[in-house]
């Protein structure tokens, strides 16, 4: 009779550690791309209005890079499904998006 490998025993647990950074970085993102939609300058000359969009963009931007940093790590790719990266991925898509239209 063959066993599980040790491996696969601990990779559950893993999962269940690394969900926490995921989960915390993916609605940081979220939080900051919405209020990078939602604001809404009341002309061309409400520069605070644009370095807020700007400023929105930039940190769901580094939630998304940071997701996509830890998802890199060999051993972590190797525990974590690429779908845990998906949604951090393009909540920075549309923050890039955002950020070249509006910001």
């Amino acid at each position: 009779m063959t066993s599980p490998s040790h491996v696969d025993d601990d990779r559950g647990c893993l999962r269940v550690v690394l969900a926490v950074p995921f989960t915390l970085l993916t609605l940081i993102a979220a939080y900051f791309c919405w209020t990078a939609l939602t604001i809404t300058p009341s002309g061309t000359w409400d520069d605070d209005a644009y370095a807020g969009i700007v400023l929105s963009c930039v940190v769901t931007l580094a939630a998304a890079g940071a997701a996509a940093a830890l998802w890199l790590v060999p051993s972590v790719r190797r525990a974590m499904p690429w779908w845990w990266i998906l949604p951090a991925l393009l909540l920075g898509v549309v923050a890039g998006a955002r950020w070249a239209v509006g910001g």
